[in-house]
């Protein structure tokens, strides 16, 4: 008498021609999200107004930048990300309240059940598409500014201690502002929230607190992500901004050790509510 393995028979009950069973892998949510993203027209409009208002402001900033008032090269093709980094958060609380806004949240997470592979999917495809609209800002902030750099502006100089470390700090600062904005956006899930806490972190409050230097309010704006934008300076504009505060100096890279802090708290606490919490 012969026995049949299990295996066997399952293969013997399932219908001819019948499709085979698949979940979702991490790389059918890395592409269901991708597609999302970029389905959006408005997303790709957001990223093209944030490369013109990036040029544009440092052009803007260019014209007024004299050989002897400190500032550099770099600084002028690295000064726009004062706009940069709105559009970056908006593009990230965008992506984070996405399925929360439109009301495909239960769909998207009966179709993946354990949710962390989806908010995985979105850090990354955020990353990318901030880091390709940096790269193009950058890019064409450059461009912007040639005419200024080749008349009183001081010319873009690689050879100056941490000006090639500013414009690879641009595109750094630029993604950890927009995952900054979608780990707020998939913890808070709605989009004006989302903006309001990050403007709040990354621009408002440090201008706040600027205006009313101290000990204290030094070292709260040294822990605020908005200590992400020193990615963006050179050293010596580095050196000057650590002589003048009353708080803690952050050195070279501790602006990012600061920002990359933030995401990845907030990214925590998003996953925790994610995984604790049900969706709307």
């Amino acid at each position: 008498m012969t026995t049949v393995a299990p295996a066997a028979r399952a293969a013997q009950r399932a219908p001819r021609g019948a499709p085979a069973r698949t979940g979702p892998t991490p790389g059918r949510v890395l592409v269901a999200e991708w597609t999302k993203l970029t389905s959006v027209r408005a997303h790709a409009w957001l990223a093209l107004g944030t490369v013109v208002a990036t040029a544009g402001t440092a052009y803007g900033l260019g014209l007024f930048v004299r050989p002897d008032d400190g500032r550099s090269g770099s600084w002028v093709v690295t000064s726009g990300f004062v706009l940069a980094q709105l559009g970056l958060l908006v593009l990230g609380a965008l992506v984070g309240t996405s399925d929360h806004t439109t009301g495909t949240a239960r769909t998207t997470f009966a179709a993946v059940p354990r949710r962390l592979p989806v908010l995985g999917a979105q850090v990354a495809v955020t990353a990318v598409a901030a880091l390709v609209t940096a790269v193009l800002a950058l890019g064409a902030s450059y461009l912007a500014t040639a005419a200024a750099r080749a008349g009183d502006a001081p010319a873009l100089d690689l050879a100056v201690p941490g000006a090639s470390r500013a414009l690879l700090g641009f595109v750094l600062a630029s993604v950890a502002v927009a995952l900054l904005g979608l780990a707020l956006g998939a913890l808070l899930r709605r989009p004006a929230d989302a903006l309001v806490t990050g403007m709040v972190l990354a621009v408002v409050g440090d201008q706040l607190l600027a205006a009313n230097p101290g000990r204290v309010t030094d070292t709260i704006r040294a822990l605020l992500p908005s200590s992400g934008a020193r990615l963006t300076q050179d050293d010596a504009a580095l050196a000057v901004l650590d002589a003048a505060t009353r708080g803690p100096q952050l050195g070279v890279w501790g602006g990012g050790v600061v920002v990359g802090a933030w995401v990845l708290v907030v990214l925590g606490a998003a996953a925790y509510r994610l995984r604790r919490h049900d969706v709307r």
